[in-house]
């Protein structure tokens, strides 16, 4: 199913100064939206687009938790990504002197500002169910603070309030594997598209972990020399990614994640600003998670008045957040049905 789009025909400022002649937002929305009905609006991960039926499978759409039936249901990709929305690559700013490496840098709350916007341009007073994972709770998270009022309850899952030093290291280990490629900075959209096939590799490590590669990857013949199981998966991970993402994204994307800090420009008090949100929350955290390990999600359940948190046993690592639907679903319906 192809997005809907919606244009912003105004200058959108982002937060580094910098303003965007006009803004273009994709986005699906699923089920008929009528008063009265709850809407659930979903924040995307990192590579993800809007369609959170095709990537969020087993949570959400028809037969699952968070279904067309009971919600009006949301997913906006993010700006600066590659899938519709306004970034580096869009046809109305390659045209610029904004277009490609040029692209000015984008943070978790300008995304957030641009789903407001959808969020009025599509007549929402209220989010009934406000979902995201990874890079998509942080949005859900900033959102929580720019419009206390409008989110009703809150689903995280494998998030922080604040990008980890191991975070950001991850993500400037990727840029650099990037800025490698010799094709990188050209105004193309090919462009550094060997490096993006290495930050894949990068990311892969952080996504899963030791125990699933073992589980996994481990090549059966002890007499092998070359050819690994392991090196082929995370070649085909890599590959597949180039194939649908952009170099120029990744590069802008990864640098959003590393100055999100809810106390950034709010005093500064982690702690504070988590006591702030008071929206009732349910938090999940993967036991096996090395990206956004147990401790972040842990820090958050202890500081936010209205949360709750479960851990849940996964083998897949970071990835528990898209794979373990089954266990997130239980879980999130028992909380739903004592939120009622």
């Amino acid at each position: 199913m192809e997005p809907l789009v919606y244009q912003y025909d105004a200058p959108f400022m982002l937060e580094c100064g910098v303003s965007l002649p006009q803004l273009k937002i994709a986005y699906h929305t699923y089920g008929e939206y009528a008063p009265g009905k709850k809407v659930a609006w979903v924040c995307h991960a990192l590579t993800a687009n809007s369609d959170a039926t095709d990537w969020w499978k087993g949570l959400i759409g028809e037969g699952y938790l968070i279904n067309p039936n009971d919600y009006f249901i949301v997913c906006a990709n993010i700006i600066g990504s590659c899938y519709g929305s306004t970034g580096p690559l869009s046809a109305e700013i390659v045209s610029t002197s904004i277009g490609f490496e040029q692209f000015p840098t984008v943070t978790i709350r300008d995304m957030v500002q641009a789903h407001i916007l959808l969020r009025q341009h599509l007549g929402i007073a209220e989010i009934d169910l406000l979902l995201g994972g990874s890079m998509g709770g942080y949005q859900a998270l900033e959102w929580a603070i720019f419009e206390p009022t409008v989110i009703k309850k809150m689903f995280l899952i494998a998030t922080s309030p604040s990008e980890s030093a191991w975070g950001v290291a991850v993500h400037t280990a990727q840029r650099l594997a990037i800025e490698a490629d010799c094709t990188w900075n050209e105004p193309t959209p090919n462009a550094g598209a060997k490096g993006l096939k290495a930050a894949r590799a990068i990311g892969m490590l952080t996504y899963r972990n030791y125990g699933i590669f073992q589980e996994k990857q481990t090549d059966e013949d002890p007499e092998k020399i070359d050819n690994f199981k392991a090196s082929s998966y995370i070649n085909y991970q890599g590959d597949k990614l180039v194939k649908r993402f952009n170099a120029y994204s990744y590069w802008l994307l990864t640098k959003s994640m590393d100055s999100h800090h809810l106390a950034r420009k709010r005093g500064g008090d982690l702690i504070a600003t988590l006591q702030s949100i008071q929206i009732p929350t349910f938090i999940i955290g993967v036991n096996s998670d090395i990206l956004c390990p147990l401790d972040e999600q842990r820090f958050m359940e202890q500081h936010m008045p209205q949360a709750t948190l479960v851990a849940i046993d996964s083998v897949y690592g970071h990835d528990g957040f898209i794979i373990e639907s089954v266990q997130i679903s239980a879980h999130l319906k028992n909380w739903l049905t004592k939120q009622a």
